[in-house]
């Protein structure tokens, strides 16, 4: 059977509290763990979506519309669904298990992939990540 979930590739999260949202996954457990038997990944996905920027707005206005708040969490896959679409961003250095491990470090890496999905918005690229999905 070919293997299509694999990283860098966008979700949208089914169950839970960011059901409806768009992830991105950052590494794949196929044969699951000892805590969690069953295949499962790590994904990295957006809780609040940027608002729509005009023209007409200040600076200071379109810095605070372009923010997003991003989330980090261990999914099943039975909770999530795949799409056709791919993320080019490296966020394997930022999350893993270990991250896990106490809220602090959950914390911060929360914070560094919300600056790095910032930074992807701002140039633009992968326009369809940052829409919010329409159901």
């Amino acid at each position: 059977m070919v293997k299509f979930l694999k990283p860098n590739k966008a979700v949208i999260v089914l169950q839970g509290r960011f059901a409806g949202r768009k992830a991105v996954i950052i590494r794949q457990f196929d044969e699951g763990t000892r805590e969690r038997p069953y295949g499962h990944c790590l994904v990295a996905g957006i809780s609040k979506y940027p608002k729509k920027v005009i023209r007409k707005d200040s600076a200071k206005k379109t810095a605070k519309k372009s923010r997003v708040k991003a989330f980090i969490k261990l999914v099943n896959y039975n909770h999530i669904m795949p799409t056709r679409y791919t993320l080019d961003v490296d966020l394997k250095d930022v999350a893993n298990l270990e991250t896990f491990q106490s809220r602090d470090k959950k914390v911060t890496a929360a914070k560094e992939i919300k600056s790095r999905l910032e930074e992807r918005f701002k140039t633009g690229k992968n326009r369809w990540f940052f829409s919010k999905l329409r159901f």
